[in-house]
């Protein structure tokens, strides 16, 4: 097959991919073995404070007593059409997981895997640069990277940064009596899915856009107070997935109120109508034994729960004294949604929605 040269007649990039976004994550329950059987112990590595144990966000090594390096690598296939929007959103995605440790990206390397005689080269110009203007409005170098010539389009980025390890947050570290603050509205999945069936309007497609590409910087701030006890976004597994993993961090339950839950714009009626990606349903299978609902949870709501978050928010675990705080720093940031959502309770590590 020749190269594509027309956009107008290019495919969509999503007709190109089995999966978009975070939804392309493998399945939980299925990571948790593959990594159980390659990882080597962490004990021969003194200096790695943070590695696959607990399934944090990033990796964190230890340079001296106060500095250290965060790593993380994130990509997928499109969640969009538009190219130049979705290299945006992967390169947001990917260093969120700096924010997530409470860290502050230092540079980034691109991860570019393209059907290059399939989509013109100007399509792939353009995930190229939405890339680089993330990487600009974050403040770091966009500093080389590696392509492949792939049957599906992919785009992510390999991020560095650096963090002082006395204000490193965990994803295990929440305490009992914590309240639970959620900084960006769920429903990327499900708008997404809408999207593929051209059941997306325009006001949609901007709320995901807009959502997905708002870098979660509050990170590096909420790491300096005292009373944040632990940090993580909340991506492919959905709240009640990343959630689960705060409860068996720290060995407590989470309590989550689905009415507090922050929602983008249409994202309910379009579950209702049953629109929702495949990976909503992967998550459950690979978690729901862990999780209680109360009776009145509708399928709407399991649907949110469950739903894989690209570009996702932190979801902070902090002591009631702190909340003001930190909701005040999310605002300041741009996110008006960020709200309370649940708590931590000594108890099971398991997650209770009421």
């Amino acid at each position: 097959m020749t190269q594509a040269s027309d956009t107008a007649t290019a495919p969509r990039l999503t007709s190109l991919s089995h999966g978009g976004g975070c939804g392309c994550k493998i399945a939980p329950g299925i990571l948790a073995k593959l990594i159980g059987q390659s990882t080597l112990p962490k004990q021969f590595f003194p200096d790695l404070l943070v590695g696959t144990e607990t399934a944090d966000d990033a990796a964190v090594y230890r340079i001296n007593d106060e500095q250290a390096i965060v790593a993380t690598t994130d990509f997928f296939m499109p969640i969009v059409d538009d190219p130049r929007d979705f290299g945006r959103i992967a390169a947001t995605n990917a260093l969120s997981d700096i924010y997530a440790m409470g860290g502050t990206p230092l540079m980034a390397l691109a991860i570019v895997g393209m059907p290059i005689n399939v989509l013109p080269h100007e399509t792939i110009a353009a995930i190229l640069d939405g890339g680089a203007s993330v990487c600009q409005e974050a403040g770091i170098p966009l500093a080389g990277g590696h392509s492949i010539d792939s049957v599906e389009p992919i785009y992510g980025l390999v991020g560095i940064g650096i963090v002082n390890p006395k204000q490193m947050k965990r994803n295990a570290d929440a305490k009992a009596g914590d309240v639970l603050i959620l900084g960006k509205p769920l429903g990327v999945g499900i708008l997404s899915a809408a999207l593929k069936k051209n059941l997306l309007d325009e006001a949609g497609y901007q709320s995901m856009v807009n959502a997905t590409t708002l870098l979660n910087r509050p990170g590096a701030e909420l790491s300096k107070l005292d009373g944040v006890h632990a940090l993580t976004d909340v991506t492919g597994f959905g709240l009640l997935g990343h959630s689960l993993e705060l409860a068996r961090g720290a060995q407590l339950t989470v309590h989550l109120n689905a009415q507090d839950l922050p929602v983008l714009p249409g994202v309910l009626e379009l579950a209702e109508q049953g629109i929702f990606t495949g990976a909503s349903g992967r998550n459950w299978a690979s978690y729901g034994e862990a999780v209680r609902l109360a009776s009145h949870i509708t399928d709407t709501q399991r649907a949110l729960l469950t739903d894989p978050q690209t570009s996702g928010g932190l979801l902070v675990s902090c002591s009631p004294e702190t909340v003001e705080q930190v909701l005040a720093i999310f605002r300041s940031g741009g996110f008006a949604d960020a709200a309370i959502v649940g708590h931590m309770q000594a108890g099971p590590a398991e997650v209770h929605v009421a």
